[in-house]
């Protein structure tokens, strides 16, 4: 599993934080993305003490925090209702301080969402999210950690291309990418030219499967998603780090595990470090 990440998506309505990483640890992996939710990792529930315990848990098992990731279906910064959006914002600064106080290098965040039937112009979308930003920014600089904009069908920048043309125009160089490729692969996006459109921000690259009908983050196997070029498309940018496993499955201990070994054998090489 030296190959390889694995995000606690899977684990969010049956593990505590703690218990889910001793049992990956137990499967082999020992760099992480904690999803945070409710029951499983949430700022509200930690107290200093427990944040610390979590942390010293990282330091003595020599695991790797890489990144927080909050379920974006969930929340929205551009929404309509300025309500929906202060709300959601709050629950990301409370994401960001706890990256900070846990050592996780980054925070997953999306742009936001567009009504689907009726969306806001694009103008308006963008100022919520560049106003999101405004806030969000300044906070992950003092929490010593790093906003990551991942893409994301659902968002209204679903594309790399989109996502980085708002960010050049945003123009924080701080912010990097975390690049999906099941999520570009369902919107028909070509997932090597979207790494080389990225490169100068790429933080962390997830992997799941999906098709192109429905959107999954399925075991690899299950969708469509052409992984064996994926090794290839990674070495092009020269994205040494472990990819992370993003699957969500209802037996992850056996859909994780199995994921990875069949990565594995599609040349994915092992990458003990992360390149800032």
């Amino acid at each position: 599993m030296a190959r390889f990440g694995a995000n606690t998506y899977s684990y969010v309505r049956s593990h505590g934080a703690e218990a889910c990483l001793t049992r990956l640890a137990e499967l082999g992996f020992g760099e992480f993305e904690l999803m945070v939710h409710p029951g499983h990792l949430w700022p509200d529930a930690l107290s200093a003490e427990q944040r610390g315990r979590l942390r010293q848990l990282f330091a003595q098992n020599a695991w790797t925090l890489t990144a927080l990731n909050m379920p974006n279906i969930d929340i929205n910064v551009a929404a309509a209702a300025p309500g929906m959006r202060a709300y959601s914002l709050a629950l990301i600064e409370d994401t960001v301080r706890l990256a900070g106080d846990l050592g996780a290098r980054g925070v997953v965040i999306g742009p936001g969402k567009a009504n689907p039937l009726f969306p806001a112009d694009a103008a308006a979308l963008i100022g919520y999210f560049f106003a999101a930003l405004d806030r969000l920014c300044p906070l992950a600089e003092r929490s010593d950690t790093a906003l990551w904009l991942e893409n994301m069908p659902f968002a209204f920048l679903p594309g790399i291309g989109e996502c980085m043309d708002a960010l050049a125009r945003y123009g924080n160089d701080a912010i990097r990418i975390v690049y999906d490729i099941a999520n570009a692969y369902f919107i028909g996006e070509d997932f090597a030219d979207g790494l080389k459109r990225c490169r100068s921000r790429l933080a962390l690259v997830h992997l799941s499967d999906t098709g192109r009908q429905a959107y999954r983050h399925d075991p690899v196997g299950l969708g469509t998603v052409p992984f064996a070029a994926v090794p290839r498309a990674l070495a092009e940018v020269g994205y040494t780090a472990r990819p992370m496993l993003e699957i969500i499955s209802r037996d992850p201990d056996r859909d994780i595990v199995a994921s990875a070994d069949k990565l594995a054998a599609l040349g994915f090489a092992p990458a003990p470090t992360m390149v800032d």
